[in-house]
């Protein structure tokens, strides 16, 4: 592996210590070949959307160890997809609102309050998301009030109306990424609203960037972040 030959922080050579580690002939770090190899994996997991506890199970370390990596590769994901939008804020950009309600939740009446609200800009074809705030901390009032009812009628007649914005408009990248992200966030269940733009993020890098260029960034910020 490339790793093994070229220093993670500074793309020096490398030579290995008599503990079994290796250290940079230029500037001087060393590091643990053993946990390298192990960050190394489970970053390959998690680009493969294969699930923390999986990856637990494969690599032999503990769940919580490992759903704390896969944390700091979400934190990671949003921040190289922040600085790649600071880059190209500039051009020219189409979006679309989107809501997203879980599985389990679509068939109850009231869902939509549940429901996560989120932009989505199309960069060409750079897909770049902003989170709306939640709607569920109106809930109780619209429910005291007796305009439950109400609302959820014209929310669902904007919902109509905007597939129809979406099935007659060509299949676009805005579109590729919804169906992407629908499919690929039920890996994941009980996402809390606490953590759910993390996972939003994470999805919008995997969508933007090939398997191997997620993993090659993924890496080199990751140690960047070690320095």
């Amino acid at each position: 592996m490339i790793w093994q030959q070229e220093c993670l922080y500074c793309k020096h050579y490398v030579y290995k210590t008599a503990t079994n580690n290796l250290k940079c002939s230029s500037c001087k770090k060393k590091y643990s070949r053993a946990r390298v190899n192990k960050i190394l994996f489970l970053m390959e997991c998690f680009i493969r959307n294969i699930s923390a506890l999986e990856a637990s199970k494969l690599y032999h370390i503990s769940y919580i160890s490992t759903k704390n990596y896969y944390h700091d590769f979400r934190l990671l994901c949003a921040a190289v997809s922040e600085e790649h939008y600071e880059k190209i804020r500039e051009k020219s950009v189409e979006y679309e609102e989107y809501f997203y309600i879980e599985k389990s939740k679509k068939s109850q009446k009231n869902a939509l309050f549940d429901a996560y609200n989120f932009l989505t800009f199309d960069y060409e074809g750079y897909i770049y998301t902003i989170l709306m705030p939640s709607l569920h901390k109106y809930k109780a009032q619209f429910l005291q009030d007796q305009i439950e009812e109400v609302y959820i009628e014209e929310l669902n007649k904007f919902k109509r109306q905007s597939r129809i914005i979406k099935v007659s408009k060509h299949y676009n990248t805005i579109v590729k990424f919804w169906e992407y992200f629908e499919e690929n966030i039920t890996l994941y269940k009980g996402i809390s609203n606490e953590y759910f733009p993390y996972y939003l993020k994470e999805f919008e890098f995997k969508f933007n960037y090939s398997k191997e260029e997620a993993l090659k960034l993924l890496i080199q910020n990751y140690f960047k972040e070690q320095t």
